[in-house]
């Protein structure tokens, strides 16, 4: 039990540093950080009681640090696409989806995952329904501009971007689901 006790010690004190730097890059809040780190120190003395041995101690305290990083920004931010709502719902839905790259490293990369999906998915738009989209999503322009410039009727342009937006719900889900 003392060698246990030891080893820990020694193990700490070595990883303690290139830990904390590591986790403080990821998470903005200082005291957020530190919890962080006792919670990882937490769980190698919990491991410690475990009858396997941790082999590489080092390369295990940094992916326990990275799961934990993950689960308080899972925690911390609801990225559920909405169910349904009126225009004005499906009109915001992709501010209200998207992690604000101001929250940090981990939202900042969940932002660039989330949107390289989207940019996929929307390759797999019909062209008529990709170009509603884009221009009133992301370009932010009224239905009665694009209507005006490409002679298509307001409610024409209101469908095939409800349509994009189903389809991106539905595609978009498993990918949404994975950060919740």
């Amino acid at each position: 039990m003392a060698d246990q006790d030891n080893h820990i010690t020694e193990t700490v004190l070595r990883e303690r540093a290139r830990l904390g730097s590591f986790i403080r890059k990821r998470v903005a809040d200082a005291s957020e950080a530190e919890d962080i780190l006792q919670d990882v120190f937490y769980e190698l003395v919990e491991a410690y009681r475990l009858p396997e041995p941790i082999e590489q101690v080092g390369a295990w305290l940094f992916r326990v640090a990275r799961n934990r990083i993950i689960d308080r920004f899972r925690k911390k931010k609801e990225l559920a696409l909405p169910e349904s709502g009126d225009d004005e719902d499906d009109a915001t839905w992709l501010d209200k989806v998207l992690p604000s790259t101001d929250d940090g490293p981990e939202a900042a990369y969940a932002r660039n995952v989330l949107l390289g999906e989207l940019y996929d998915a929307l390759e797999e738009l019909p062209q008529t329904q990709r170009e509603a989209f884009i221009s009133h999503e992301l370009e932010g322009r009224s239905f009665k501009e694009m209507a005006a410039e490409t002679g298509v009727g307001v409610n024409t342009l209101l469908a095939r971007k409800r349509y994009a937006v189903l389809f991106l719900r539905t595609r978009l889900q498993t990918i949404v689901d994975e950060f919740n």
